[in-house]
């Protein structure tokens, strides 16, 4: 049997070694094939994540080299993130298999965090106590010619610095050049150095959207017009404060224009105001709204269905207010802002409670188009319901509006320092 084999594997390579030219051809190909699953790793993709592994971090308190191996070409999407300092990585279809003892805190990186997103993607979370910019962050191919690295370097900066970074990678999503970039946005750079907190009131309604009318014939457009105007030189008086307003005298502007004028000023807060009506006459108080897809209530989501109405009441045409970004990096983003937007409203919400009326359950949410800015805190105040006489009157008494501003202002001033003294 032995002698069997032996001698079957005589005549293979007999055979091998006679036919040199079909050798030739069986190498070539072989080598095109390994060119084109190099140049186009998802033609290898077995149904099996990326595997990350061998995580290797050197430096001192003013660089850090991160080093990460992968098996297959990853395709890392990245952004910059405050509060603390952060770079977030994202790999999709991949899996993290990283020693914990490679992940500890080292130099400039005080921590660092890693697992799953869901089934198949994960993410790599690194903190810093302080500012920095990350110098270059790319992928490269193994030396051995087996499986890739990514390579990120951070150093240590100043905060303007590292705001400035900020805004130029949110600019692009924080997309690498191996990864096709998303939805192009303009972040906020709030509190960077030298640059105040800035606040954009947003009067709502105005023109020929009169907005709601109370009992005595009140317009919704000219009430908030003039809290509006009174709140900014208020906020102004302070004299740490940058106050813009989406409008200053009786004109329309669209939702999206008012989100636009917010996100142009490089808005810290975007406050809009208003003061609606409601069928059931006897409600009355202010009420702090904050967005979110699902409605808390009925009576909020029917809030925000009427102000959503305004673009058609007023004869425009509606754009569409659902700009969805696919990109996960951008939705972070989203969620930090919104972490924010509900800080803002409990804030005020504390503040208003002292000396105004307010509605049961005063915080509520729903799906306000102008509160969806991605990047800007924002927040809708009902500062009364013209449908009820008493609140109509007080929304009509200068005394009234200088005690609700004088806690409005309070809350902005609150909140506005804990978000430098937290470095955002």
């Amino acid at each position: 049997m032995q002698e069997g084999c032996a001698t079957s594997r005589r005549t293979a390579n007999d055979l091998w070694g006679s036919a040199s030219t079909a050798r030739l051809i069986v190498v070539a190909l072989v080598f095109l094939l390994a060119q084109v699953l190099q140049a186009a790793p998802s033609l290898a993709d077995d149904g099996k994540p990326l595997r990350a592994y061998g995580l290797k971090m050197e430096g001192d308190s003013a660089h850090v080299r991160f080093v990460l191996q992968f098996d297959k070409e990853p395709s890392p999407r990245w952004v910059q993130l405050r509060a603390p300092h952060r770079l977030v990585v994202d790999f999709p279809g991949t899996r993290m298999l990283i020693d914990p003892k490679a992940a500890e805190p080292a130099g400039l990186v005080s921590s660092v965090h890693y697992g799953k997103i869901d089934d198949r993607s994960s993410r790599l979370v690194i903190a810093s106590d302080g500012p920095f910019v990350v110098k270059g962050l790319d992928v490269l191919p193994e030396r051995t010619g087996r499986g890739f690295r990514m390579v990120a370097d951070l150093a240590a900066a100043s905060e303007a610095e590292f705001e400035s970074a900020l805004a130029d990678q949110l600019a692009t999503t924080g997309a690498t050049q191996s990864t096709p970039k998303g939805d192009r946005v303009v972040t906020s750079t709030a509190t960077a150095a030298g640059k105040p907190f800035t606040i954009v009131i947003d009067p709502g309604h105005g023109g020929i959207d009169s907005g709601a009318e109370g009992v005595s014939g009140t317009l919704e457009k000219t009430i908030t017009l003039a809290f509006a105007l009174e709140l900014k030189k208020k906020l102004e008086q302070d004299g740490r404060f940058a106050v813009h307003l989406t409008r200053d005298r009786d004109i329309f502007l669209r939702l999206d224009e008012r989100v636009r004028i917010a996100r142009q000023h490089g808005a810290d807060l975007f406050l809009s105001l208003h003061a609606d009506t409601i069928r059931y006459k006897s409600i009355r108080g202010a009420t702090v709204y904050t967005v979110s897809d699902q409605a808390s209530d009925a009576e909020a989501a029917a809030v925000a269905a009427r102000e959503n109405l305004s673009d058609e009441l007023a004869g425009m045409a509606i754009e569409d207010g659902n700009h969805e970004v696919t990109d996960i990096l951008m939705d972070l983003v989203r969620r930090e802002t919104h972490t924010f937007s509900m800080r803002f409203a409990n804030v005020l919400v504390g503040e208003l409670s002292d000396d105004i009326a307010l509605i049961k359950n005063p915080h509520r949410y729903a799906g306000f188009r102008v509160l969806k800015a991605p990047d800007v805190p924002s927040v809708l105040l009902e500062l009364g319901y013209l449908s009820n006489p008493e609140d109509e009157a007080q929304l009509r008494d200068v005394e009234w509006r200088a005690k609700a501003i004088e806690d409005i202002a309070a809350a902005v001033k609150h909140f506005a320092g804990a978000r430098v003294g937290s470095g955002n």
